[in-house]
């Protein structure tokens, strides 16, 4: 699993230097689909902040875009300690994968140690 959290987070932090901020934080976000298939998305922020998108549901709307529909691990690359996906994100996450197998992997720096979860770890009392 280490290799799939490396290349992940690789992509993410691409993905991750597209990023359109207002505020400090850029985002990256890359997921390995079901079938196999790598999908990025970073965050975009609107000027009046109600319409931001995040850089995991950015991923996910590609996935889907391109055909797939199942999330089979996540990698989040940000410059924050202890970041982890918000909780309208895990929504988006938990709609397209299964939270027993699903892998969430998150990252503070491109050197930095990576931080891996079970996706139910996360939310466990999230409604099945």
């Amino acid at each position: 699993m280490r290799d799939i959290a490396d290349q992940l987070l690789t992509e993410a932090w691409k993905a991750r230097e597209r990023a359109y901020v207002i505020g400090p934080t850029k985002v990256g976000c890359a997921l390995l689909s079901g079938n196999g298939n790598i999908h990025k998305g970073c965050n975009v922020e609107h000027r009046y902040r109600c319409h931001d998108v995040h850089a995991e549901v950015n991923a996910i709307t590609s996935m889907i875009t391109a055909g797939d529909r199942h999330i089979a691990a996540i990698a989040i690359a940000a410059e924050r300690n202890r970041f982890t996906p918000c909780g309208g994100c895990m929504d988006w996450i938990f709609q397209f994968a299964d939270p027993e197998s699903c892998d969430v992997f998150c990252q503070a720096s491109p050197d930095g140690a990576v931080v891996g979860y079970r996706l139910r770890d996360l939310m466990p009392y999230y409604p099945r």
